[in-house]
């Protein structure tokens, strides 16, 4: 069988990993989730415990969680290296620290900013703290991501790889929360532009938006959600 990806929208972080199949070029799935409407229920919970995306059924029908976890398991079937490094290389090395710190601190910076928005029922002053805290570590992670980024093109090299992806899905949320001024950050700022003008990544954010694009043609369609769960969820 085909992979199934689970991503979810509005927003979601897993918009990079569906860009990240579309470039491997190998036949996969998806299977669309809204995280404000059908995530937060025992039923989604048989996918994933924690009730959130991203979730892969892979190929052996096996679930896997989290966005490290999916792009090992990507990298690992990318046998012409379209979005990699052989194993074991110096290049490979630095798309794993990127990953690993992009998918930690710069994505948890905006946690904050998350709870403050989906408290319910509101607590006004508990949320303005909370957004002021989140702001404050937004602006700081996006500091050190903009004093790290090299001369290269993209994160890791001249050619974009599975470290670019996964962040492209997160780097949005900053103008969403309105965390911080993007002209602050240069270097960032023209990165994101190079790698939301790839052809996988304008698919995968018609994709979460709802579109019906053509791709690459790997994507062979959309599994409804309940049936993904009736099929790979544990009762």
């Amino acid at each position: 069988m085909e992979p199934i990806l689970v991503y979810g929208f509005p927003l979601g972080s897993s918009m990079g990993l569906v860009a990240a199949f579309e470039t491997l070029g190998q036949p996969y799935r998806l299977s669309r989730v809204d995280m404000l409407a059908d995530m937060k229920n025992d039923t989604y919970a048989r996918l994933n415990p924690r009730q959130e995306t991203p979730v892969l059924v892979t190929d052996k029908g096996d679930l896997l969680t989290e966005t490290m976890a999916i792009a090992a398991w990507i990298e690992a079937r990318d046998a012409e290296r379209r979005i990699s490094f052989a194993a074991g290389t110096p290049e490979a090395d630095c798309m794993h620290q990127w990953i690993g710190f992009i998918n930690s601190g710069f994505t948890g910076a905006f946690s904050p900013l998350w709870a403050a928005l989906e408290m319910s029922p509101p607590e006004p002053d508990f949320q303005a703290a909370l957004r002021r805290y989140g702001r404050q570590a937004v602006a700081d992670r996006h500091a050190k991501l903009e004093a790290a980024i090299g001369d290269t093109s993209f994160l890791a090299g001249d050619r974009p790889t599975l470290a670019d992806l996964v962040l492209i899905g997160v780097a949005r949320w900053a103008e969403f929360h309105q965390a911080v001024d993007p002209a602050h950050y240069p270097r960032l700022a023209a990165l994101r532009g190079r790698v939301e003008a790839l052809p996988a990544v304008r698919f995968a954010m018609a994709i979460e938006n709802g579109e019906s694009p053509v791709g690459s043609g790997g994507m062979l369609g959309q599994v409804p959600l309940g049936e993904v769960i009736e099929r790979f969820g544990p009762e």
